[in-house]
C-alpha cells in the first residue's frame, strides 16, 4: 500500500489547491476509474467526500486561529463565504463564527493511512470467469451508496416492486449469474456525503427485454466471482472491501469499469444466506500496476 500512501500525501500537499486525480492514480500505479472505485471500497467513503472533509478539517483549524472567513473560503475552493459557510455547517454543525465561541465542538476527518492486512486464516473463494457478451433486463433506481447496514432506498425499490415482476424476470435468466440479480452500476464520486448509482432488480439473459423493462448489452470480458456466506446484509457488504483490500492487491487483476452483480440464496427468514458477487475485471502487468 506504499503508492497509495503516497497518494494521500499529495492530497494533503494540495488541499489549498486543485487536486489532480489523474496524477493520484498515477502515483498509485492503477486508473482513475480503478482509484476511485478503490478508495471508496476501502476508504469507506468516496475521494471526493474524503478530501472535502479534509478541506473542512484544515479550514477549522484556521478559522478557530481568526483568520478571514473569506480568506478560507478561496483558500480552499469556495466561490464565496456563503458557499463555505453552508459546507462547514453541514460538516461541523456550526457555522465559522460559532466555531470561534470557547468549547465549540467540531469534527474533524483524519488523514487516512493505508496498509495491507495479510491473514492467511480465511480464503477468499473466487474463479475466473471469460463470459460472453450477454444482456441485463430488469427495472432500476438511482439510490444513495450505504457500506454497512440495510440501504432503506434499495428496501424501497423493492418492496413497490409489481409480484409479476421477479417470476417474469426468472424466465428471462438463461446464463450465469442464473437467477434474480441485484446489480449495482454507475457509481458517482460527487462531492457530497454519500456517492449515488444505479441499482437493478434484474436477471441476466440473450433475450430481447420485455416492453416496459429496462435493459443494457454487456460486452464479453474477465469477471472474478467471489463466494460468500453468513449474515446477512453486512457479509455481503464486506465482499466489496474485501476485494479491494485483499484480493485485487494480490493479483495481476484490475477493477474495470461495468455493473456489479450480485445473485443472492437467502434462509426464509432473511437473516442468512449464500451470495456470489461477480465483478468485471482486466489482466495488468506488473510494471503498470
Amino acid at each position: 500500500m506504499q503508492e497509495w500512501n503516497r497518494a494521500i500525501e499529495l492530497i494533503e500537499a494540495d488541499l489549498a489547491s486543485q487536486i489532480d486525480v489523474g496524477r493520484l492514480a498515477q502515483v498509485a500505479l492503477t486508473s482513475v476509474y480503478h482509484f476511485r472505485r478503490m478508495f471508496a471500497s476501502l476508504a469507506g467513503l468516496p475521494l471526493s467526500e474524503y478530501i472535502r472533509r479534509r478541506r473542512l478539517t484544515a479550514a477549522a483549524a484556521e478559522i478557530v486561529a481568526g483568520q478571514a472567513v473569506l480568506d478560507v473560503a478561496i483558500r480552499y475552493g469556495y466561490g464565496s463565504a456563503e458557499a463555505f459557510t453552508r459546507a462547514f455547517k453541514s460538516m461541523h454543525g456550526l457555522t465559522p463564527s460559532q466555531a470561534r465561541r470557547p468549547g465549540a465542538v467540531l469534527h474533524s476527518q483524519p488523514q487516512l493511512r493505508f496498509h495491507l492486512r495479510i491473514e492467511g486464516s480465511a480464503d477468499m473463494k473466487h474463479r475466473i470467469v471469460k463470459k460472453d457478451a450477454f444482456r441485463l433486463i430488469g427495472l432500476k433506481t438511482r439510490v444513495r451508496l450505504i457500506y454497512e447496514g440495510p440501504n432503506p432506498l434499495i428496501e424501497e425499490f423493492e418492496r413497490n416492486l409489481d409480484p409479476t415482476v421477479r417470476p417474469r424476470l426468472a424466465q428471462l435468466s438463461d446464463t450465469e449469474p442464473f437467477g434474480l440479480l441485484a446489480v449495482t452500476e454507475n457509481l458517482e464520486d460527487p462531492g457530497t456525503e454519500g456517492s449515488e448509482l444505479d441499482y437493478w432488480r434484474a436477471a441476466a439473459s440473450s433475450r430481447t427485454a420485455p416492453v416496459g423493462y429496462d435493459s443494457t448489452d454487456i460486452p464479453a470480458g474477465l469477471w472474478v466471482v467471489f463466494e460468500t456466506e453468513g449474515k446477512f446484509p453486512e457479509v455481503l457488504q464486506h465482499l466489496w472491501a474485501d476485494a479491494a483490500a485483499e484480493w485485487f492487491p494480490a493479483n495481476p487483476y484490475r477493477w474495470a469499469p461495468g455493473p456489479q452483480l450480485l445473485s443472492v440464496q437467502s434462509e426464509p427468514d432473511g437473516s442468512k444466506g449464500r451470495g456470489q458477487l461477480w465483478i468485471p475485471i482486466e489482466a495488468i502487468t506488473t510494471d503498470t500496476r
